[in-house]
């Protein structure tokens, strides 16, 4: 059955937006309304606050609330309206050509310097990752974890298992905020979930907001329900999310300055994107890649996987994958490892667009295609693809012995 969140601050966030959105700066005339509706809009988060206590948009809402409610010496306590619609005035800040230059990061960050080195982060299927330093792993990383956190922007992912009782997991949601970013964008979130991909910010918008340069941060739908795009072009980032199957696949372009953006590093929480897994929650993808080669079908450590709903046998695995993905990297690899662990063939399709969009995102095409590594070599060390480390080692000293011989 689909996973659905009892979560309700989208619904809370589109009502607010409803009311309000006819007014930008309400002035003394229209602060009574606007009152109403924040308090309207601060009830509607308490009814959902014990579903939504680790949701990013949640806590976001909240603390928008209070700092919206001193800005106008809106009392907690009054009467709260019923959310009605109201439309767009024209020359709404949605249609701003212009913008600062401070809002274009080419402009702005490196004026005075080189062009900046973009990097790339991707999320997809059971679920791989690729980081921004193009280390590949494959996790478990059931539940809510950050992918990206830095003073731009955090990105949220919630992983959840594919089948009852499974230790294959793939994204159910997704959470971006966009902080608020001098006299560019306000602070904005988006959110999606599984059958949910809004082609706006939770709180209806598609662009930043009032701000001069609101236009540097904008939503753009591909496909319906199936592929949306984030430009926020003051600080260089393009964002790739898509609903393959059942299931969102997240990719990323941005600026290494971006990227290393943190206030301290050194303390800094975990960052899928920047780090990359835990040891505790990286899977073996070699050894597992074995098992299904020679006996058909994947096996994790713990119990035992249910029979997925379509059986795959590792050479019709094989067979459908190169359908989409001719060259036998890691993107073909992932895509034959999710088709035996969960028999649907969406992962397959989202093993393809990942890699659709490292070649629209990549800044280094020659670095596009990824193939595995033996586990314990440094990087940049590279042995044939299944060669263990130990034979290695052991050739070497043979030959060592036999130039000693000599």
């Amino acid at each position: 059955p689909a996973v659905t969140s009892p979560c309700k601050i989208l619904k809370c966030n589109s009502e607010f937006w409803a009311a309000t959105s006819g007014s930008h700066h309400p002035g003394t005339e229209e602060a009574p309304e606007f009152c109403t509706a924040l308090r309207a809009y601060a009830h509607c988060t308490r009814r959902t606050a014990r579903t939504c206590r680790g949701d990013l948009a949640y806590h976001s809402a909240v603390h928008g609330i209070d700092d919206l409610m001193v800005q106008h010496n809106c009392s907690k306590d009054g009467p709260t309206s019923q959310p009605r619609l109201r439309t767009l005035p024209p020359g709404d800040s949605q249609e701003r050509s212009d913008s600062p230059e401070i809002c274009h990061y080419e402009k702005s960050f490196h004026k005075h310097s080189a062009t900046p080195n973009y990097t790339h982060c991707g999320l997809f299927g059971d679920p791989h990752l690729r980081t921004f330093t193009d280390t590949f792993q494959t996790c478990k990383v059931q539940g809510a974890w950050p992918l990206i956190d830095n003073n731009y922007l955090n990105v949220q992912v919630t992983n959840t298992p594919v089948l009852p009782g499974s230790a294959a997991t793939a994204t159910s949601k997704l959470t971006i905020i966009f902080k608020s970013f001098q006299e560019c964008v306000d602070q904005k979130v988006y959110q999606a979930e599984m059958d949910e991909l809004p082609a706006a910010f939770a709180d209806g918008s598609k662009n930043g907001g009032d701000k001069h340069g609101a236009n540097s941060l904008k939503i753009t739908e591909k496909v319906s329900g199936q592929h949306i795009e984030i430009q926020a072009k003051y600080i260089g980032t393009t964002i790739v999310v898509r609903q393959v199957g059942r299931y969102l696949t997240f990719a990323v372009r941005m600026p290494e300055e971006v990227v290393n953006a943190v206030e301290d590093r050194d303390s800094q929480g975990l960052y899928l994107c920047l780090r990359g897994c835990p040891l505790n929650q990286q899977i073996d993808f070699q050894t597992i890649r074995s098992a299904q080669a020679t006996e058909g079908h994947a096996r994790r450590k713990g119990p035992s996987l249910p029979a997925p709903p379509e059986a795959f046998t590792y050479e019709t695995a094989t067979a459908k994958c190169r359908e989409k993905l001719p060259v036998e990297d890691l993107y073909f690899q992932s895509c034959v490892f999710d088709l035996l662990t969960t028999g649907d063939v969406n992962f397959m399709l989202a093993a393809y667009y990942a890699f659709e969009d490292v070649k629209m995102l990549h800044s280094n095409k020659d670095k596009l295609h990824l193939y595995e590594r033996t586990q314990d070599l440094a990087p940049g060390n590279t042995a044939p693809l299944g060669t263990p480390l130990t034979l290695w080692v052991a050739l070497l000293c043979l030959s060592q012995c036999w130039l000693g011989l000599l």
